[in-house]
C-alpha cells in the first residue's frame, strides 16, 4: 500500500509539473487577433484562464471588484509579456459592465471571447436556513449577471462576424453540495443558461459553452482542500485520487475559445478528475 502511494505521489507530481511546463510553453497564437474579456480573473482559475487565453494570443482585459488586485494581476501578466489591460468590475452592476464593455472596446477594439467566472457565495450551512438576501446576492451575481454581460457583449461579437463565450460553472451543479445549496443551484442554472442560448446565438455564429470544474486548488475552495480530514474525505470521491489546479481549467476554456472548437456549442464540460455528473 505505501509503495502505491508513493508511486501516486510521484505521477501526481510529474504530472503537475507538466502541466506548469506546457502552460508557460503555450503561446502557440491560436487565438492571434481575439480579445477576450475574462470576469473575476485576478487569482485562481479566472487568472489562470486570463493567462492561457493571452499565451495563446489573445488581447485580454480582466477585472476584479478590487482596484489593487487589478492593477497587480496586469502587472504580473504585462511582465509575462501578455498583452492585458484591466478594469475594475461588479458584474452585478449594470454600469461596471457597461464600463467594462466600453474599456475594451477603446483599448483592442473589439470582443471575440467572454469567459464568464464571477461567482459569489455568502452563506455556508443547511439549505433551509438561507436568507432571502443570500439568494438574491447569489443569483443576481452567479446567473443574472452572467446573463446580462453575455446580453450586452454579443452585439459586439457579431459585428467581427462570431465569437465565443464560456461560462465557468461547478460540479456542484450536477452533485449538490450539502451546506453550498443555493450556490449548487445557481450553477445548475448556468447549465441550463448555456443550452438555452444556443438557438438565438448559433445564427450569430457566436459559440457558448460552459465548463464545471471540481475541487480545484484555490482560495475560493479552501475549505475543501486546506483541512487534511476533509481533504481526505475529498480525494476519495476523486478517481485520479488528487485535486485539480487551475491551469487544468484554462486549457480547456482556451480550447472553447478556440477554432479547434468551431463544432462545439451548448455543451458542459466536467474537469473533475473524474467525479461523475449527471442532471
Amino acid at each position: 500500500m505505501l509503495k502505491n502511494c508513493v508511486t501516486l505521489g510521484r505521477r501526481s507530481s510529474f504530472l503537475l509539473q507538466a502541466i506548469r511546463m506546457s502552460s508557460s510553453a503555450a503561446g502557440n497564437g491560436k487565438l492571434s487577433g481575439k480579445v477576450a474579456v475574462v470576469t473575476a480573473s485576478t487569482e485562481g482559475i479566472g487568472l489562470a484562464i486570463a493567462r492561457r487565453l493571452g499565451q495563446d494570443g489573445a488581447k485580454v482585459m480582466v477585472s476584479s471588484r478590487k482596484q489593487d488586485n487589478v492593477d497587480k494581476t496586469v502587472s504580473q501578466l504585462k511582465s509575462e509579456n501578455l498583452d492585458v489591460a484591466g478594469l475594475v468590475c461588479h458584474v452585478g452592476k449594470a454600469e461596471d459592465r457597461t464600463k467594462l464593455i466600453e474599456q475594451t472596446l477603446s483599448q483592442f477594439g473589439g470582443i471575440d471571447i467572454l469567459v464568464s467566472n464571477a461567482a459569489a457565495n455568502p452563506t455556508f450551512g443547511p439549505m433551509l436556513d438561507t436568507p432571502e438576501s443570500a439568494w438574491d446576492k447569489i443569483f443576481d451575481t452567479n446567473v443574472k449577471a452572467a446573463f446580462f454581460l453575455c446580453k450586452e457583449i454579443v452585439p459586439h461579437m457579431e459585428k467581427r462576424g462570431g465569437g465565443s463565450v464560456v461560462f465557468v460553472s461547478s460540479f456542484a451543479g450536477y452533485t449538490p453540495m450539502e451546506f453550498l445549496g443555493p450556490y449548487s443551484v445557481s450553477k445548475t442554472a448556468l447549465i441550463g443558461l448555456t443550452k438555452a442560448l444556443v438557438p438565438q446565438l448559433s445564427s450569430m455564429n457566436i459559440r457558448v459553452n460552459c465548463v464545471a470544474p471540481g475541487v480545484i486548488q484555490t482560495k475560493f475552495s479552501e475549505q475543501l482542500w486546506k483541512n487534511p480530514a476533509i481533504k481526505d474525505m475529498i480525494l476519495q470521491m476523486i478517481p485520479m485520487h488528487r485535486v485539480g489546479e487551475p491551469p487544468e481549467v484554462a486549457g480547456l476554456v482556451s480550447f472553447l475559445s478556440s477554432d479547434d472548437a468551431s463544432y462545439i456549442t451548448g455543451e458542459t464540460t466536467l474537469v473533475t478528475g473524474g467525479i461523475p455528473g449527471r442532471l
